[in-house]
């Protein structure tokens, strides 16, 4: 099964390393893993998506909560939650497929935002779904380079309902 998790964590050195070493030590690979600075600058958040079944996932939670920098971390896969990813794309586009090609960044609510003589680079973000169906649609014209951030996600409602911190 496909878990998200959402840690706070201190905002200092060493502080991802020894997470993703804890998870790797229990065989867990990371799919997806993305950290920034939160709201308060001395807590970032880590979103992180892995598949394991549902004990062993509490489990490495009840881990991570004993880490000495980690606020606290909530597997927020069974709530309502927003998830998105960010992608840059670089293609092939001479002038005589620009229009098709800008009409599908535009299909797919994506900014281009370099424009050089032979390549277009685009920027979208949303779920992982919308990221992959785009890429799909542009192998034909050929793919450059990607680069893509993992998810972040955040639980739906108003903060204030008991866990803020």
């Amino acid at each position: 099964m496909r878990h998200v998790l959402s840690a706070l964590v201190q905002n200092q050195p060493g502080v991802l390393a020894h997470i993703s070493g804890m998870l790797a030590s229990r065989g867990f690979n990371i799919d997806s893993l993305a950290v920034g600075e939160t709201e308060k600058p001395d807590l970032s958040r880590v979103t992180f998506v892995v598949h394991g079944d549902d004990p062993t996932l509490e489990q490495v939670r009840k881990q991570l909560d004993k880490i000495i920098t980690v606020v606290k971390v909530q597997d927020i896969s069974s709530e309502s939650f927003v998830e998105r990813d960010l992608m840059l794309i670089k293609i092939v586009a001479d002038a005589a497929k620009r229009a098709e090609i800008a009409l599908l960044v535009e299909m797919f609510r994506g900014r281009v935002v370099d424009i050089s003589p032979d390549t277009l680079m685009i920027e979208i973000s949303g779920q992982e779904q919308k990221i992959e169906a785009f890429i799909q649609l542009m192998r034909p014209y050929g793919i450059l380079e990607l680069a893509r951030t993992g998810r972040i996600a955040l639980v739906r409602g108003t903060p204030g309902q008991g866990d803020v911190l």
